[in-house]
């Protein structure tokens, strides 16, 4: 079954969670592409939205190979499968991460300006995405969540690789939410009919939404 679009997916996904979550959590969506979802899921639930950024690193020859992934507060993932497959070193590894840093600040700054991430200490968060294919993005960012002491962490997704959600169960975070598990997910796309891909202006907007009710949608 395929989603009509992100913010479909993310009313189903919201309907999946009221089953697994009992208080309010707060929400903490990846951009850009886990921002519609995460919209979605925190007005479902009348939860707070915030982005929490991170960045895949990708080999330098072959960037959409992912050999880790760094997160806001210095959350780093390496991929020592992908770093031997590759005859990188970790050095090698953190070279591109130094490199991606400037980025990731550069999307807090856009996204967030001075406002920090919320106190999560004790409470549930739900780490929204628009899929889980590998993982190495979600294990960062969950590793950047874990740091600020929330009592749970739920990794909450519309389709996620069923082995890489058995893999990050327990492990990274508490559990994962997912609408479907298929054994073959392929790539994350194929799962939508509208996949487009998501930018800065569409993410401003729905966090403008999320933090001012009121405030009017962009055209």
């Amino acid at each position: 079954m395929r989603f009509r679009d992100r913010n479909e997916a993310g009313r189903q996904l919201a309907e999946r969670l009221r089953t697994v979550v009992e208080e309010t959590p707060v929400v903490l969506a990846l951009p850009r592409g886990g921002v519609p979802v995460g919209y979605e899921v925190a007005t479902a639930l009348e939860a707070p939205l915030e982005v929490l950024v991170a960045r895949k690193l990708g080999v330098p020859w072959r960037p959409e190979l992912g050999m880790g992934a760094i997160a806001e507060g210095g959350a780093l993932y390496l991929n020592t499968e992908v770093l031997a497959y590759a005859d990188l070193t970790n050095e090698d590894a953190l070279e591109v991460a130094r490199q991606e840093s400037r980025e990731l600040g550069r999307r807090v700054r856009l996204y967030r300006g001075e406002r920090p991430l919320p106190d999560v200490k004790g409470r549930t968060v739900l780490l929204v995405d628009d899929g889980l294919a590998t993982g190495g993005t979600a294990r960062a960012a969950a590793r950047a969540v874990r740091v600020l002491g929330p009592r749970r962490l739920v990794l909450a997704v519309p389709v996620a690789a069923a082995r890489t959600a058995k893999a990050l169960r327990g492990e990274e975070v508490d559990e994962v939410v997912a609408v479907q598990e298929p054994p073959m997910l392929g790539s994350v796309g194929v799962w939508y009919e509208d996949f487009h891909q998501v930018d800065d202006e569409e993410v401003l907007a729905l966090l403008m939404r999320a933090h001012h009710p009121g405030a009017s949608p962009s055209p």
